[in-house]
């Protein structure tokens, strides 16, 4: 239990630092951290020498009322009493006041409250009750974008305030939409927040959907629950801080109020046309090397396979490696079962395997809001579009993380955002996943024409491997096939006669490395090998390794590669000019913007050269692509 537990905690943290959280850091920092502010007093509460009665203000006060009226002295300390009890009530508050500030200096903690309590009930039970109900699968996620727009509009109108409070108006506290909603609004958060997926909350999901809800998914789900709300609590406390510490926020909390009113609603109706999925797409999953360090640890995995998902019919698919070179023999395809519908299919008619002998399938397991299964989808539509005619066929297994996504509806429309026309499977019930022992979110899982299953990859990435993987299935499938140009910029490893394969130069795509000195996230010194391979790079100098690109630290940085291509391209972005050497004679580059294609090299024939690419600083280099 303990080991589940720690698991969970830090599948929740990896979560809680990842892109998918940034939608919500505006409501977070505004609402659950800044509005939460602690007013500071107006002076300190004045010294017994101040009252000539050796006692405070309101000691004054009581005197003043035992003497006679029109009594000179009475009057006197009724004046100094009223002059003391103002300042006292200046630094100390009415017993309101008081209660108010400890209610505000709550609020970023009920506000993280309330998502780990609504996250943790509605990810278990949540889909269970609402079929238990009949209610639509998605009324959840809507009451929880109600409940956001209506307190933004509380926030931002005070007669608004008032009508959400009336209803409640027999409680004594009647503040419960705004000011101390703190918990009501991490309630609504945590319905519609959507992390990104991984192993721990795959495990989680499946023992949801499927009603395999013990101890031991209890505890995962509450660790990794509170592993994804620090970092949040964080920020929400780190918001209450700025705001307590900073003169503008602090003359201008009316403004901020407002503001953060704004960005809920904001917030909402984002997540209603998928805004926030843009935004995520053009984002670098900085967490994925982190991530995949937990996916494919052994330990992590046997203590994750909680619903003992092992059958007859899956028992061989550990004989695939993840993301294997190679092809592989990992046992007959697994059933399709437990389908609630199919679209994309002539009548919307099932597809059986079965049926598909003679042809190489990929099927995909995936869920329409998932961000990672996004950014991967179109290299699906692409090779589904490419080698259809040759033979392929591709099957989007709809596996929902989320009750709201087993609303068909709303996978349909995914399906036709993300423009996909290739067959979709809807596994509300996680039925034909749990028969392919699957726990990711996307899932690829390729079968050649006689139904074995030759090549399993989990996650993002690895898409020349697929690619040349479905591309020799095919040919093993018919051999008289003629199949186009590869969809991918080049293949994951050197053929006879073709160019030197792309080259990533950030540490979770890295391919073709050269250099002895171990190729890590953070800032290293490297140098040029005596002798260096062919089709490989190199660095000298100082860079810091990132998980998609890499930037010098100093002068005297550069890339040294040996290449087979008829042209170079390099993708960088930044200011500044590369002086890219070839045969002793450097030629600059100049460079400016985003992330773009600059051609260093372009000759008239296919040749075997090296190239030695300066990069000053300020400049961030991504990748090699040859042509």
């Amino acid at each position: 239990m303990l080991q589940l537990a720690l698991i969970g905690l830090l599948g929740g943290l990896i979560t809680g630092i990842s892109p998918c959280i940034l939608p919500v850091l505006p409501v977070i920092f505004l609402s659950g951290g800044a509005q939460g502010a602690r007013q500071r007093t107006g002076s300190k509460a004045p010294a017994a020498k101040d009252n000539p009665d050796g006692g405070s203000g309101l000691r004054a006060h009581s005197t003043a009322a035992a003497g006679s009226p029109g009594s000179s002295a009475g009057t006197a300390a009724v004046e100094r009493g009223s002059v003391a009890t103002q300042k006292e009530a200046t630094a100390v508050g009415t017993p309101s006041d008081r209660a108010q500030r400890r209610a505000a200096g709550w609020r970023p903690y009920l506000v993280i409250l309330g998502l780990v309590i609504s996250f943790s009930t509605f990810t278990l039970a949540g889909s269970f009750l609402l079929t238990l109900l009949n209610l639509p699968q998605d009324l959840l996620r809507w009451i929880g974008l109600t409940v956001l727009v209506l307190i933004g509009l509380g926030l931002i109108f005070d007669r608004f305030q008032h009508i959400l409070e009336k209803p409640f108006s027999w409680i004594p506290q009647k503040q419960v939409g705004t000011e101390n909603g703190g918990l009501v609004l991490g309630l609504a958060l945590g319905v519609v927040y959507v992390p990104c997926a991984g192993p721990v909350l795959a495990a989680i999901a499946v023992a949801g959907a499927t009603g395999q809800v013990g101890p031991e998914t209890i505890v995962l789900t509450l660790t990794f629950a509170v592993g994804a709300a620090i970092p949040l609590l964080v920020f929400a406390l780190a918001g209450r801080r700025v705001a307590e510490r900073v003169k503008a926020f602090r003359r201008n909390q009316r403004k901020i109020r407002i503001t953060g009113g704004i960005m809920m609603i904001a917030l909402a109706i984002g997540l209603v046309f998928n805004l926030p999925q843009l935004l995520q797409k053009l984002v670098p999953d900085y967490t994925s090397t982190l991530q995949e360090q937990v996916q494919d640890n052994e330990s992590v995995k046997k203590a994750l396979d909680l619903g003992g998902l092992v059958n007859d019919q899956n028992r061989d698919l550990d004989k695939c490696s993840n993301g294997a070179a190679e092809l592989e023999s990992c046992g007959t395809a697994p059933d399709l079962k437990g389908i609630q519908e199919w679209f994309n299919t002539p009548g919307n008619q099932p597809v059986n395997l079965k049926d598909l002998k003679g042809k190489v399938v990929l099927v995909d397991f995936w869920a329409y809001s998932c961000i990672n299964c996004q950014r991967s989808i179109p290299h699906l539509t692409d090779w589904y579009g490419a080698y259809k005619d040759a033979g392929l066929e591709v099957i989007g297994v709809h596996s929902p993380e989320y009750a709201f996504e087993k609303e068909v509806r709303n996978v349909v429309s995914g399906a036709q955002g993300l423009g996909i026309t290739y067959p979709v499977a809807i596994d509300n019930n996680l039925s034909t996943w749990t028969n392919y022992r699957n726990r990711y979110w996307p899932a690829h899982y390729l079968i050649d024409s006689e139904g074995t299953v030759r090549h399993i990859k989990f996650g993002e990435g690895g898409y020349q491997t697929t690619e040349r993987l479905i591309r020799e299935l095919l040919k093993q499938a018919d051999p008289s096939v003629e199949l186009p140009e590869p969809v991918e910029a080049s293949d994951d490893g050197p053929v006879a006669g073709a160019t030197t394969p792309e080259t990533y130069l950030g540490v979770t795509k890295k391919v073709n490395y050269a250099g002895s000195e171990p190729y890590k996230a953070g800032v290293g010194t490297y140098t040029v090998p005596a002798s260096q391979p062919a089709d490989s790079f190199a660095l000298a100098g100082g860079w810091d390794i990132g998980t998609q690109s890499i930037t010098p630290t100093g002068a005297g940085s550069s890339i040294t590669l040996n290449y087979h291509a008829k042209q170079v391209y390099i993708v960088v972005s930044g200011e500044g000019s590369l002086d890219v050497v070839r045969d002793g004679k450097a030629t600059p580059v100049a460079v400016s913007g985003t992330p773009t294609l600059y051609k260093i090299a372009d000759d008239p024939d296919i040749r075997t050269g090296q190239l030695e690419v300066r990069v000053p600083q300020g400049i961030q280099a991504y990748s090699f692509t040859f042509g």
